[in-house]
């Protein structure tokens, strides 16, 4: 089954949204003492907040999963539960092998004595991709009652449901912040929505450019309600904040999503035509092919940098000091490339690693790629085979 090559363009946007996103707004400040703090240029710099309408891309990643399981649903000839299984060992063996080459980074970190307060700083980063294998996991086992749903009353009047949720949810925020139970809640509802998207697009719905000016008006114009309402501008979490827009996801996290699913799938025929040159193909198949080990291991990356560099003697700016003006901005900037590089170096060395067979004795190409593929045919696409990706 030939991939369609704009939905794998559009996980790769949808991961490397996420991971320079996680670059650009998490800071690790060197304290006098030596230890590392968390911070944002969000803070001190609100201005910038609408940039992460660009890099917060959860509600594309979501699209596309929900797509890409419905297509390879579809195509398999085991049934549901051998399907899902397939796809939940899949995202579980590269989970585990992350945290088991954490854990010993952790033990040798304890031993050479680095302070508490980075080894909590650096657990939590390190940690914190694996909050997505909640929803990712739990709507892959629903793909076939909501399919069903959607095939009966469409994606709209499904997705309204998991709005309320999420409005109530918010609601509860206000209330009683420490209500027990309402991140999953809204984590489940939240991302449903993109998810319930993508399965009526794999079953030949939502296509041509009215129906992406709908949906891309619509999140439009429910994003300048909910800011006038008064949530946050910013699609992250801001330190210090009252409210994040996503942690629990919001209101604002799936109008976002709606919105960018509208310009995605305004901008098909484009992609279509910037595939169409081998250049940016091959970008779009690199990251693909290692787009579980990229997002699994972009945070370690960061960590692990600015941890070793601390060493040098004096703080570096944009790496270790504090994200106040757009100095410190530009000072990052000129680190991203060092990011690159070091993630680059880890997912040759995990490929070239024993480790890579955790998961199923998957061969090492098909390790590091999220259970995201899915294809689709090329009768139906109008194209012939697309580049590799991660396919189920």
């Amino acid at each position: 089954m030939s991939r369609d090559r704009v939905v794998d363009a559009l996980r790769a946007y949808a991961i490397g949204g996420v991971v320079l996103g996680h670059w650009l707004v998490t800071a690790l400040v060197l304290d006098a003492d030596g230890t590392l703090h968390v911070a944002s240029p969000l803070a001190s710099m609100p201005a910038l907040a609408p940039l992460t309408w660009l890099l917060q891309t959860l509600g594309l990643f979501f699209f596309v999963a929900g797509y890409a399981a419905t297509r390879s649903l579809s195509a398999g000839a085991a049934g549901p539960m051998r399907w899902w299984a397939r796809r939940l060992g899949r995202l579980v063996g590269p989970a585990l092998a992350l945290l088991g080459i954490g854990a010993a980074v952790l033990l040798a970190a304890i031993v050479v004595g680095t302070p508490d307060a980075t080894l909590s700083v650096a657990l939590l980063l390190v940690a914190s991709p694996l909050w997505f294998l909640l929803p990712l996991v739990a709507l892959s086992a629903l793909t076939v009652p909501l399919r069903a749903a959607v095939r009966r009353w469409g994606p709209l009047r499904c997705a309204a449901p998991a709005v309320a949720l999420v409005a109530a949810a918010d609601a509860a925020g206000r209330v009683l912040p420490t209500l027990p139970g309402r991140l999953p809640v809204a984590l489940l509802a939240a991302w449903s929505v993109p998810w319930l998207l993508g399965i009526a697009h794999a079953d030949g719905h939502l296509a041509g450019r009215r129906t992406g000016a709908v949906l891309a008006g619509t999140g439009a114009v429910a994003l300048a309600a909910l800011f006038a309402l008064g949530y946050p501008v910013s699609a992250v979490g801001v330190p210090g904040a009252t409210m994040s827009n996503l942690s629990p996801p919001s209101l604002v996290a799936v109008a976002l999503a709606v919105a960018q699913v509208g310009l995605a799938l305004l901008a098909r025929p484009a992609v279509e035509r910037l595939l169409d040159r081998a250049g940016p193909r091959r970008a779009v198949a690199t990251v693909n092919r290692h787009a579980m080990g990229v997002y699994l291991g972009h945070q370690p990356v960061l960590v692990g940098v600015t941890a070793l560099a601390a060493h040098a003697g004096a703080p570096l700016p944009g790496l270790h000091t504090a994200p106040r003006d757009l100095l410190w901005v530009l000072a990052r900037l000129c680190w991203l490339p060092v990011f690159a590089a070091a993630l680059a170096a880890l997912q040759r060395r995990r490929h070239r690693s024993p480790v890579a067979g955790v998961g199923g004795g998957a061969p090492a190409g098909r390790v590091g790629r999220l259970p995201l593929g899915g294809g689709r045919s090329g009768a139906a696409a109008g194209r012939g085979p697309a580049g590799p990706g991660p396919g189920d």
